[in-house]
């Protein structure tokens, strides 16, 4: 009943074909994945197999070295739909929305509203609670759209009951997955893609306004649910790869760095990994199938020749490396994301940019390509250079943070060693190096070079040859976190009952 009231309001919106003349302003078609990390064909992955996203990369520019500003749901998300750190959002935990934090900040959507721009939003932008969430609003932010569609297909409705779960009945914060026997367009992404469809339908019909529509599928976030056929059987069980070498890469690593773990993912048989490694595999081939349905929409209704499209992940994940699984470490794999813009005349089709930039960047970048006012006090740079020139250097670093202990008790810096004790991770990501440092460097450091050393398995951090890299890095790093907090250097309080850190400057 409230998909059809939506639909209905829509219909109104549109209404017939207008006779106003279209507005030359680029339309926005933003997709947005959920946990996926860069297992792309476009990114170099040789097994899983993405011929619809690879294709959206020939159409744009690929950014080899993009990162998310907070490897969690919730505050990732609340950071680019701001173009705010989460020192600045204040949101360090799923939940809750900026608006309980900083309330009158602009969200991206929101200001292309204000510019005349129809905004909707298809599935999950803001944090949802998977499975639990799908189908409702979620945590979302009504003063980002004019519509808002919730879709919920088998995979939450019938399924939950075949799911396998590392932890029986637990299924969005612990490896779960199943094969369904149902095709695609049962599946609650296979609807997004259809509703996407429909909607890019009427915005060809009806050009008097531009649009900002903002698709977010729930694949291949846990529980890892798709079509078996075709996408379960693309990735033979026994074909599935896994991480050796755990105990040894894990010798010279800070145990904060290594907190994310759990123990339900250490007892693991290797038949369990290589299943979850399918399961994941055919969860993106199924969201790719997904997102080249919604670009093929695109195209038929003419509207790609004036549709700037991003896609992007709200963070990384991890497959097995360094003995993790899942998200919330500052390796690679958790912080990195995919990140394709593909900008027709503004951007070098198939170009790669390799200099490291934020998701923080995307709220700028897209108010500059569409003459859109951002906010003053918006954190990152503009990408249009890069597009137009993938070479350019930009910024030339990202900075990922992430909370250990109890993000809720967080305070001032204790002893190192007390119990229960809570801190931050920082790591700085150059176009050579990650550098991290845990409370400050109290609780430990991570050096790695990534032109010798890409999978991250040797920390030079307190190797002697390195002191002064580390040196360097540090002042680099300490500088790149002043830049996340709000002018007056006070992170925003929450309000009274929900979390609030008292954080001074870092």
């Amino acid at each position: 009943m409230a998909l059809r009231v939506a639909i209905f309001g829509v219909v109104l919106l549109f209404g017939a074909a207008v006779a106003h003349a279209a507005d030359p302003r680029p339309n926005v078609l933003f997709i947005v994945s959920d946990d996926l990390n860069c297992f792309l064909g476009c990114y170099g992955d040789p097994l899983v197999k993405t011929p619809h996203i690879d294709r959206l990369a020939a159409r744009g520019v690929r950014f080899e070295r993009a990162y998310c500003t907070f490897p969690l749901c919730g505050p990732s998300r609340n950071s680019f739909l701001t173009g705010l750190h989460p020192n600045s959002t204040g949101i360090h935990a799923n939940a809750q929305i900026f608006r309980q934090t900083i309330p009158t900040q602009l969200s991206m959507p929101q200001a292309f509203r204000l510019a005349g721009y129809f905004a909707a939003r298809i599935g999950k932008l803001y944090h949802y609670n998977v499975p639990a969430s799908v189908g409702t609003n979620g945590h979302d932010d009504p003063g980002s759209w004019e519509l808002e569609i919730n879709p919920a297909g088998c995979d939450r409705l019938e399924e939950e009951p075949q799911i396998f779960s590392l932890e029986p009945g637990k299924f969005g914060g612990t490896l779960s997955w199943y094969a369904s026997p149902k095709g695609d367009r049962a599946h609650t992404d296979g609807i997004m893609a259809d509703d996407a469809a429909w909607v890019l339908e009427r915005c060809g019909r009806d050009r008097s306004r531009p649009f900002f529509l903002a698709v977010g599928f729930y694949r291949p976030h846990t529980p890892y649910v798709a079509p078996k056929t075709p996408y379960f059987e693309m990735y033979p069980e026994a074909e599935m790869p896994l991480v050796t070498g755990v105990a040894e890469d894990q010798q010279d690593v800070p145990k904060a760095a290594l907190a994310s773990r759990k123990a339900e993912q250490d007892r693991m048989t290797d038949g369990e990994r290589r299943q979850a490694r399918q399961a994941y595999s055919a969860s993106i081939s199924f969201l790719d199938a997904q997102v080249g349905r919604v670009l093929d929409a695109l195209d038929t209704t003419g509207l790609a020749e004036n549709t700037i499209v991003v896609f992007t992940s709200d963070h990384g994940y991890h497959m097995g490396e360094h003995g993790l699984y899942q998200k919330m470490s500052l390796f690679e794999e958790s912080a990195r994301v995919p990140l394709l813009i593909a900008a027709p005349g503004r951007c070098e089709a198939g170009g790669a940019a390799k200099s490291p930039v934020s998701q923080v960047d995307l709220f700028p970048t897209l108010a500059a390509l569409c003459s859109v006012e951002p906010p003053k006090n918006l954190q990152g740079q503009s990408l249009v250079p890069l597009l137009s020139d993938p070479a350019a250097t930009g910024r030339g670093w990202a900075v990922t943070q992430v909370t250990r202990g109890n993000p809720s008790r967080i305070s001032q810096p204790k002893e190192a060693g007390a119990k229960g004790k809570q801190f931050y991770g920082y790591s700085l990501r150059t176009p050579r190096y990650r550098y991290t440092e845990w409370d400050e460097g109290r609780e430990g450091r991570e050096l790695y070079d990534h032109d010798a050393d890409p999978k991250e398995l040797t920390n030079l951090a307190d190797v002697p040859g390195h002191a002064a890299i580390v040196a360097e890095l540090s002042q680099q790093l300490a500088a790149a976190v002043r830049t996340t907090l709000p002018p007056d250097g006070a992170v925003p309080d929450i309000k009274p009952g929900l979390w609030s850190p008292n954080l001074t400057n870092p």
